[in-house]
Formats: structure tokens, sequence, C-alpha cells
């Protein structure tokens, strides 16, 4: 077999940024032929000791548009894949699947007007690629970032965050967007304090907004914790947001790694 008939390339690793004990990102090269839409995800594998690889699912946070691929990971305790992940270099090498797959793409939605990105802890990732991409902010009249960690000390990229309005490309449209940092465990200022969804339910995330989240208007992407997106997804549909499918256009997408 050689290297082209395989289904996945061979990066290596140029950079590792940690973030907290539990949390860091990974920059790798990127192959030419690589190619993936915002939000999507791809398959990264590790190979261990023994000459065996272990695979899991990653979004990518760089943009379609980048020469480097980067990735935001926490450390599992025990976990087989992370605690590979986690060892790694400067130098070393990580697999990449050449295809990349995942509906958590701008795509999902077939209208709307105001775009709610929702993320908890490593589930900031494809958000951070979708608003590096052009296609968002020609597309909403406003985008709103909500990112949810434990602690101050989890709230990563926020240099990223706070530059994005200031590229050439973007900043045009800096009055579109709303960022609104959670953090869960801890009063933190210029930061809301709770759950998400318990801050849906009781209004004071749309109060920071500015905005109402209505099945009219409001198009809602969550990525992050399996408990947190079940809590709003049931929220949402009390407000008769629906999860859109390919059948049935809704207001709520969700991404499945598995």
């Amino acid at each position: 077999m050689t290297a082209s008939d395989e289904k996945f390339t061979r990066e290596t690793l140029l950079d590792v940024r940690p973030w907290s004990p539990t949390l860091f990102s990974l920059r790798t090269t990127r192959d030419a032929g690589f190619r993936f839409r915002a939000g999507q995800f791809a398959r990264l594998g590790v190979q261990k000791a023994d000459g065996s690889v272990v695979w899991r699912a990653y979004s990518m946070l760089s943009a379609p548009h980048d020469e480097h691929l980067e990735f935001f990971s926490i450390v599992v305790p025990g976990g087989e894949f992370t605690s590979e992940l986690s060892r790694l270099q400067v130098g070393d090498e990580l697999l990449v699947e050449r295809q990349a797959v995942g509906y958590l793409t701008l795509d999902r939605f077939v209208d709307g007007r105001d775009l709610w990105l929702i993320g908890t802890g490593t589930g900031l990732a494809p958000f951070l690629s979708i608003l590096q991409d052009f296609e968002v902010w020609q597309r909403y009249e406003r985008i709103v970032l909500v990112y949810s960690a434990r602690s101050r000390t989890e709230l990563a990229y926020q240099d990223l965050i706070a530059g994005l309005m200031q590229r050439d490309y973007l900043a045009e449209y800096a009055d579109k967007f709303v960022y609104v940092p959670i953090v869960t465990r801890e009063a933190v200022p210029g930061a809301l304090h709770g759950r998400v969804t318990g801050l849906i339910e009781n209004g004071e995330l749309e109060k920071a907004v500015g905005l109402h989240l209505t099945p009219e208007h409001s198009r809602v992407m969550l990525c992050g914790n399996p408990q947190m997106i079940d809590d709003c997804r049931a929220v949402l549909k009390t407000r008769d947001m629906q999860l859109s499918l390919t059948r049935r256009p809704g207001a709520v997408a969700v991404e499945n790694y598995w």
C-alpha cells in the first residue's frame, strides 16, 4: 500500500499549548489535499509503543483556509487516547484521516437571522472554525458565541476570540458579533455564572446578548458535554425549537461523533 492509498495522512506536530492541567491544543502540518467545511471533524490516530494505533474524532478548530490544522483536547484520566495524545511533543507524528465528516456546518440550516453557537469545554473548537470562515458573516445578521467553562483558567482561546473582529477580512462585520463567556464554578467579572440551561430558562443569557431565542429567527448549534446538549435541547424544545434534520428543517443542530 502506498502513502496515497492510505486512508490517513501523517502530519507533524508543530505546537503544543497547555491551557490548564486538563486542557491543551495541538497544531499540526496539513496535507495539501485535505479539505473540510468549517464545523466538521476528522479522526486522529496516535501510534502506541506497541505499534497499534488508537483513533478518536476531533473537530478542526482551524479555519478551512489555514495552512495548518489545530485541535482542542481534554485529558481524560486513564483515557487510552488522550493519555497517548497528551504525551506528544513538537516534531512527533499524528495521523489524520483524509475524509472530514460531520454535520455541524452552516448547511444544516436553510434560513434564520441570528446564529447562536453554544459550546462547553472543547466543544468550542468547531465554532472557532466557523467564526474564522467568511461565509457565516455574510449569511447571518447577528452571531452569538456562548462559551461555558468550569473555571476562569479553562476559558481558552480568549485572545483569538477578542481578535476575531480585528482581522482585515472580518472588521466590517464587528457589529454583528456578541460573545458571552460563562463560568459555572466561580464568579468571574465579565462572565455569566451558572449552567447554560439555567441561564436560558431565567432569561439571563438572552438579556446579556440583547436577543431572544425564537424558532422564527434563531438557529442554534450545540457542542460539548453530552448532558448539556440533551438539557439544552429539552429547554429549546419547550420554545418549539426542534432539531434540524434533512427531511425536516429546524432551529437546532448538534454533532454526533460516534
